[in-house]
């Protein structure tokens, strides 16, 4: 694979720190936390675009609490310009246009593909191969990709794309008939036995003249930012004009569910986006009783069905079932594998200095 002198990739990193807590922390989310491998994952999702891109043609979009532990976590692999922090938090539209601006400013005539710091894709090469034919695509139309993930089971925890008919000399993408938001559970089983129906990966591919024109229709503040980013340093910009940017919406909203061409292509690689600690077992050594483990943890007396990570000291399972346990240095978390989407209650309960 060639790579294409105006392909760029923007990566979104910048997480709550509350889902995966006590080892996520404000300063340390997700994407900063080496769950399976020495390497985090916003550095395994760098790594994983060798290839596709120019290395000084990626860029990590995070916020100003968790500048230094990224540009730590990727020292050797990005230069600190490379890493920029957003002042303010305005979701995933804001995140785009400021995206955009900065591979547009760069290259008027570039592609760039926006994904997210913390999907787990253990098959690399497949990935590599569709996200070059995803920038190749975006340098052929107007249409804005997306890639969709073929839904394994009825989730209710992603929004779906209902996918249409393939687009002629498309190369393999298939035209968007509509996003859908996150379902309840009903509505989901129906979407998997259509089979017309793919969970949004929330990986998006553009043309960044196609992704400002939709811009100017919809949104003309964040057309207006795209269009004043300027060369260089681009702090000064954002602090004076970032957290006044509107809509506070996701892309999605914003942008891709009312442009005039979407086009997805379905993944052929594995994909993941490790959403809340049920998901570790697919990717973790477990026993026979189907005790998913890391570190240093017993299990005995009919222990089963149990999730427990140890950074340190030792985590014995008696007899209990179903239960999410997570050791660190300064705090332990006992949770029934039910309730880790209720671990968010925590936080106004914490002290400050376990946040």
């Amino acid at each position: 694979m060639k790579e294409s002198p105006h392909a760029y990739v923007c990566i979104m990193a910048g997480g709550s720190g509350e889902r995966f807590w006590p080892m996520s922390r404000q300063r340390t989310p997700k994407h900063l936390l080496k769950l399976f491998s020495e390497r985090t994952l916003v550095e395994e999702t760098v790594r994983r675009l060798d290839g596709v891109v120019p290395r000084e043609h990626v860029f990590v979009l995070t916020n100003a609490a968790q500048l230094e532990n990224t540009r730590t976590a990727l020292a050797g692999l990005l230069s600190p310009a490379q890493i920029i922090a957003e002042p303010a938090k305005r979701d995933t539209a804001a995140a785009a246009a400021l995206a955009t601006g900065l591979v547009r400013v760069r290259d008027p005539q570039a592609v760039m593909a926006l994904l997210p710091a913390d999907s787990f894709i253990k098959d690399t090469a497949a990935f590599a191969q569709q996200l070059g034919a995803g920038l190749a695509r975006a340098s052929q139309t107007t249409a804005l990709l997306t890639f969709a993930v073929k839904p394994t089971h009825a989730a209710t925890g992603f929004g779906y794309l209902e996918i249409g008919d393939l687009v002629t000399g498309g190369d393999g993408f298939r035209r968007v008939v509509r996003f859908v938001e996150k379902p309840d559970a009903a509505a989901a089983a129906r979407y998997l036995a259509a089979g017309n129906f793919a969970w949004n990966a929330g990986m998006f591919v553009w043309n960044v003249a196609a992704f400002l024109a939709e811009a100017d229709r919809q949104t003309p503040a964040l057309a207006r930012f795209i269009r004043e980013f300027p060369a260089g340093d681009p702090a000064a910009y954002l602090a004076a004009t970032f957290s006044t940017l509107e809509p506070k919406v996701s892309v999605d909203y914003a942008i891709m569910e009312k442009a005039g061409a979407v086009e997805t292509m379905l993944a052929e690689f594995d994909w993941d986006d490790v959403g809340l600690w049920t998901a570790l077992p697919a990717h973790l050594a477990t026993d026979a009783a189907g005790n998913a483990v890391r570190g240093s943890v017993i299990s005995v007396a009919g222990a089963a069905n149990n999730i427990a990570l140890s950074n340190g000291r030792v985590i014995a399972l008696v007899g209990v079932k179903d239960l999410v346990v997570v050791e660190t240095a300064d705090a332990i978390l006992v949770c029934h594998r039910d309730a880790v989407g209720d671990i968010k209650q925590l936080m106004p309960h914490l002290p400050k200095d376990l946040l």
